[in-house]
């Protein structure tokens, strides 16, 4: 017997562009090896992109935005899986070119599928999703470019964001000393609770200069808004330092010079979340599960349902969110 679901589906035809829940069928799902109750999703500056239609995002149509999804298996025809299997997925062509996360249902590939890692829920793996495995992927590199907590202050930008959140958490929480920049001064006392321990105004972390270079003020940068505030991370970074370059809220184009590079040596680590290794993934998700655990997913992750969706897709675009918004489609006790 077919199963029925409840879907956000984003489409575009020659009558315009759509978006709305709708009711759909098991045979609606696209091909793979994993059939999941979906039992949480979140919410990505990504996914927000797809609900619009100039977000230049989604690959097809119709699609179900959702980059991440969280639930439990059905039926598998790989020998990975098996039903009641709780799991998680993130990234790869979900939400993009794939039915994401963004329904009750969802059939994926097998290779996207990883077991829920232990120490965590369904729920706080969606709190973390795709934003807290950028955070954790420019952790990695920052430190296999040779960061450690003593080497010096570490810089957040977009802080108040997904990722900016979740990087502050998880920094803090390892014995980083942390700054935070973020356009919203209102948040300051927010994300002090979560560690940071100086915080910048969007003015100041993007201004312009007429100086290729600056006092060197950061051992690191994870940087998930580009354009003036990259430029500004360039300038500022210590020799030797290096920049997680992981978004563009603030923009795509990024005016410097060669100096950083060249009279500081300052490395450019570019984090592609969506593309990452398995084994990458694996091990950032077990740390997250373990050491590296954000210690406050209760006060960054708040609840909205699949008909909020739309709604807090425009607030992000508009940069009207604090945090990460888990879409919550069934309670994970009943699942």
């Amino acid at each position: 017997m077919s199963l029925s679901f409840r879907a956000l589906v984003a489409d575009k035809t020659a009558g315009g562009f759509s978006l709305g829940v709708r009711r759909m069928g098991e045979a609606d799902l696209p091909a793979g090896e994993v059939l999941l109750r979906v039992t949480h999703s979140s919410l990505n500056y990504k996914d927000a992109l797809a609900c619009t239609p100039g977000g230049a995002v989604a690959r097809k149509y119709p699609l179900v935005p959702g980059i991440d999804l969280a639930g439990l298996v059905l039926a598998s025809t790989d020998p990975r899986f098996a039903p009641g299997d709780r799991v998680i997925a993130t990234s790869y062509e979900l939400g993009v070119s794939h039915f994401g996360g963004f329904a009750e249902l969802a059939r994926v590939r097998a290779d996207w599928v990883l077991p829920l890692p232990a120490g965590m829920s369904l729920r706080e793996a969606m709190v973390i999703g795709t934003a807290g495995l950028t955070a954790a992927l420019a952790l990695m590199q920052l430190q296999h470019n040779g960061l450690t907590p003593d080497k010096g202050r570490v810089l957040i930008t977009g802080a108040t964001g997904g990722v900016g959140s979740l990087a502050v958490d998880l920094l803090a929480g390892l014995g980083y000393s942390v700054a935070a920049s973020t356009g919203k001064g209102a948040e300051a006392e927010y994300l002090k609770a979560l560690g940071a321990s100086e915080i910048l105004t969007r003015a100041e972390a993007s201004a312009a200069s007429p100086r290729p270079l600056e006092r060197e003020r950061w051992a690191a940068v994870i940087d998930s808004v580009g354009g003036d505030t990259l430029a500004y991370a360039l300038r500022t970074t210590r020799a030797g330092g290096a920049i997680a370059v992981c978004g563009l809220a603030g923009g795509a184009d990024v005016a410097t010079t060669v100096f950083p590079f060249i009279l500081r040596g300052v490395n450019v680590l570019g984090i592609d979340s969506e593309k990452a290794a398995m084994a990458m993934r694996q091990r950032a998700w077990t740390q997250l599960g373990g050491a590296w655990k954000p210690r406050h997913l209760a006060d960054i992750g708040f609840d909205i349902t699949l008909d909020d969706v739309p709604t807090f897709a425009a607030r992000i675009l508009a940069g009207g969110v604090r945090g990460r918004a888990v879409v919550v489609h069934a309670a994970e006790a009943a699942a």
